[in-house]
């Protein structure tokens, strides 16, 4: 069985980023479609987080993640290189019931992150579960040309 695609409003949840490298990047850029401000924890990220911060869309904690720090937030991603950390959020997250998605770990989402393809107000997510990360990419992309390319 498969999860379901559901869609919901995030514009008022207070939603937290660990991590600040390339996958967290990914996601947060997705988000800011969707999202008007993010808190990311990281001891360091990368220049195109920076200029998230610069924006105002990225408020940035310099440090490691604290256990507990999770508490204050609705949803939780965690996109650091360090898998006991990862595994750390995803148990506190599912204690406090907070939704989770970590970027290693499949088993431990409570929620995919899917390619998004945004038009105006037409949304369409692709996942494969988790299973196919470059079948989902190539199925997005033709969704992405067949809306783009296509003639009325």
């Amino acid at each position: 069985m498969g999860y379901f695609p559901l869609y919901t409003d995030i514009r008022h949840f207070r939603i937290l980023m660990v991590g600040g490298g390339a996958i967290a990047l990914r996601r947060l850029k997705t988000l800011q479609m969707f999202h008007e401000h993010i808190t990311v924890i990281s001891p360091s990220v990368c220049k195109e987080i920076e200029d998230m911060v610069l924006e105002g869309f990225v408020t940035w904690i310099s440090r490691s993640y604290v256990s507990g720090d999770l508490k204050n937030f609705d949803m939780v991603l965690a996109a650091t290189d360090d898998r006991e950390v990862n595994h750390i959020i995803f148990l506190e997250a599912r204690r406090e019931k907070i939704p989770v998605n970590i970027s290693d770990c499949k088993e431990e989402c409570s929620f995919y992150f899917p390619s998004v393809i945004k038009d105006g107000d037409i949304v369409i997510g692709v996942t494969s579960g988790g299973a196919d990360h470059k079948k989902t990419k190539q199925t997005a992309d033709r969704i992405r040309s067949l809306i783009w390319n296509q003639k009325d």
